[in-house]
């Protein structure tokens, strides 16, 4: 009888050791949670970092093309200038050629040809050749100072390019200086290059552009494919390059949230692994992740990018790589298991 009881309080206590086991296992490796359903509040990061980073790198962004566009106007600017300066010296000798004829013909008045005419048809070949020159040499000079007055147009408002490329140079400087600050004071933001960062991707088809270059204010327009709500179509071009140039796994866009760029449609996450957001990426499906970043990165002014966040790190286009992560966080706030893409 006593032998039966130990048995029984012997096996108690170990299916009592089983299930604490087992709860310790559970609480140990727990599911993945998708991107935005981990707690974090946005991009895995406070609200308040987003918002800087997101301001800043729109800001960077926006100056720099502002930039390009100036030198390009500058440009044409100096081939007009160019052009000009060749006209010029032609037009120049063109009404010193006028006004020697001018003077070799005898510059009478109406009066004076009258007087010195032998007869009426002397009178009028006279009149007809000095109105003749006169037309000619008002061409000449209107000519010419049509040309000096291009010219100094042209060099004013290659003054005014240059005056305002000093400015988008400055404002780019201001605004990586914002960017980088709020992420150091939020313990992150140390410079972070790998060797896996880079090499070659396919060229995407660029998005649709003003007339002028920049690009066009967009909002929530389109049926977002991956979600029940929507996105811009320049995160939709985006997409739909990644997937032909081979990105096919999982994609989510459009979610609600307290910050960053998913609600306004100007977001998506793409799965590394082909069966979705699972936990930390490896093998193939982390090098699926590096080569994904590098499309956007390698095509940021094409897709208009305006970053990208995967692996602990953060890519703005005026820093580079950058440290990004929560201390303790899920595989999906580290966006270990997923890249994330915010378009302007």
């Amino acid at each position: 009888m006593r032998q039966k009881t130990v048995r029984r309080r012997l096996a108690g206590a170990l299916a009592l050791l089983v299930a604490v086991s087992g709860l310790a296992v559970a609480i140990a490796t727990p599911a993945a949670a998708a991107p935005g359903d981990s707690g974090d509040d946005g991009e895995g990061a406070p609200k308040s970092l987003i918002e800087q980073v997101e301001a800043a790198s729109r800001g960077y962004v926006e100056a720099k093309e502002a930039l390009a566009r100036s030198k390009k106007r500058q440009s044409e600017l100096g081939a007009r200038l160019k052009q000009l300066d060749a006209e010029l010296g032609p037009r120049q000798a063109k009404l010193d050629e006028v006004i020697q004829q001018s003077y070799r013909t005898g510059r009478l008045g109406t009066m004076g040809a009258l007087l010195s005419a032998q007869s009426s048809s002397g009178f009028l070949d006279r009149a007809e050749t000095l109105e003749t020159i006169a037309v000619r040499e008002n061409a000449a000079l209107r000519d010419l100072k049509a040309t000096r007055e291009g010219q100094e147009r042209a060099k004013l408002s290659i003054d005014a390019e240059v005056r305002d490329q000093a400015r988008q140079v400055n404002l780019m400087a201001k605004r990586k200086v914002q960017a980088e600050a709020a992420l150091k004071a939020a313990n992150a933001g140390q410079d972070d290059p790998q060797p896996s960062d880079g090499g070659s991707s396919p060229k995407a088809k660029p998005a649709p552009r003003n007339s002028d270059g920049s690009l066009p204010s967009e909002g929530c327009s389109v049926d977002d494919p991956t979600t029940s709500g929507c996105i811009t179509p320049r995160l939709l071009n985006a997409m739909k390059q990644a997937q032909g140039a081979g990105f096919t796994h999982f994609v989510a866009c459009f979610r609600k949230q307290n910050s960053g760029e998913h609600p306004k449609g100007r977001a998506c996450d793409f799965a590394a692994d082909k069966n979705g957001f699972g936990g930390d990426a490896t093998g193939s499906s982390k090098t699926y992740g590096n080569n994904l970043a590098n499309y956007f990165i390698n095509n940021s002014s094409r897709l208009g990018v305006l970053y990208v966040i995967w692996f602990r790190r953060i890519w703005l286009p005026s820093s580079g790589w950058k440290s990004y992560s929560r201390a303790g966080g899920d595989p999906s706030s580290d966006h270990t298991n997923h890249v994330h893409l915010s378009v302007r």
